[in-house]
This record gives structure tokens, C-alpha cells and sequence, in this order.
């Protein structure tokens, strides 16, 4: 059974994303920001990690370089809906970073599922 790693400051968002991947028979961590994220990361190194960009203390662009920088293989799912309002595509910076696969928020869940199965293929 493959584990996931949720990064999200949104408390709903992570237990929405938990529910349909335990459903889809995944193991499920979540962290509130990227520095909980990577400390968790290194204590039970997940198989696949989702990261919001935006959030407090530890951003999601500076977790996917740290990410990269001890991880250099881990899997990683990038996910925004503030791109608009910072005026960049953060999700594009985010895959240049290293984030292989990419969704704007609001997503479907089906989309959603269908990326963390590719993701882990």
C-alpha cells in the first residue's frame, strides 16, 4: 500500500483529500505547512506527497527545493487556486522546481485520483 503525504494549511482540504485516498485504499499523513511537512517526510518518508503553495510559515515552493534538495526522488503533486491573485503561474514556477505533476484549485476529485494513480504508476 502506497503512502500519501498531504501538505495543506486548509484543515478541509485535507480531510477531504484523506477520505477519497483511504477509500482508494492509500495510506494517509498530513501536515499544515511545509516545514511539518519535510520534518514528517523524514520520519516516515511518504511515496507520494500533494503540497498546497500557499501557505504559512514554510511555502510550497521553498518545500518542493528542499524536497529536492534531500529527496531527490520523491513524487510530488503540486496544487494552487491562489495563482491568480499573486499575479504569477505559480504552478508552472512550481513544476520547474521540481513538481512532476500540477492541478488548480478547485479540482475534481476524479482528476485528482486519476493523477495520484498516475503519479505512483
Amino acid at each position: 500500500m502506497a503512502t500519501i503525504l498531504i501538505i495543506d494549511d486548509d484543515p478541509q482540504v485535507c480531510d477531504l483529500l484523506r477520505q477519497v485516498l483511504e477509500d482508494e485504499g492509500y495510506g494517509v499523513e498530513t501536515a499544515q505547512n511545509g516545514q511539518e511537512g519535510i520534518n514528517q517526510h523524514r520520519a516516515h518518508p511518504a511515496d507520494l506527497i500533494v503540497l498546497d503553495i500557499l501557505m504559512p510559515d514554510k511555502e510550497g515552493l521553498e518545500t518542493i527545493l528542499e524536497l529536492r534538495r534531500e529527496f531527490p526522488k520523491v513524487k510530488i503533486i503540486a496544487m494552487s487556486g491562489g495563482s491568480e491573485r499573486a499575479k504569477l503561474n505559480l504552478l508552472e514556477l512550481a513544476a520547474r522546481l521540481g513538481a512532476q505533476y500540477t492541478l488548480h484549485k478547485p479540482f475534481q476529485l476524479q482528476s485528482f485520483s486519476a493523477m495520484v494513480r498516475e503519479a505512483l504508476a
